[in-house]
């Protein structure tokens, strides 16, 4: 089973990969209309769409009940909850690149640290 938490908001999902707007109307406390227009407010919200059925997995259910503390429990308006929401996955987006750029100088480092290795050796034959 797997736990989504948000602030005070905790939800145990069933093992399964995907999820009917129905199921994720009645386990996130939102109607299915609700759901439908935050997939137009909110680009980020994206359900796998095959003919014509919404099905939903589990990062699109954290993303719904992080939409609805900010709208509900902080306030937020659409637009607001919206641009929060993009701005935070701007700064994931940036700490990934970082991330892969530092793992790419830590593998320059180790492959230069090898190249001296071997050149040292040159020296010595």
């Amino acid at each position: 089973m797997a736990v989504i938490q948000i602030e005070q908001w905790r939800l145990e999902l069933p093992d399964k990969k995907y999820f009917t707007i129905g199921e994720v109307s009645q386990l996130c406390g939102l109607k299915s209309h609700v759901l439908r227009y935050w997939e137009k407010a909110f680009p980020m919200l994206k359900p796998v769409k095959r003919q014509g059925r919404r099905y939903y997995q589990h990062k699109d259910i954290q993303l719904i009940m992080e939409i609805k503390h900010l709208l509900y429990e902080q306030g937020f308006t659409i637009d607001g909850a919206s641009n929060r929401l993009r701005r935070r996955h701007q700064d994931l987006s940036a700490l990934e690149t970082d991330h892969a750029a530092l793992n790419r100088l830590r593998q320059a480092r180790e492959e230069l640290a090898e190249f001296i290795d071997w050149l040292e050796k040159q020296k010595g034959l």
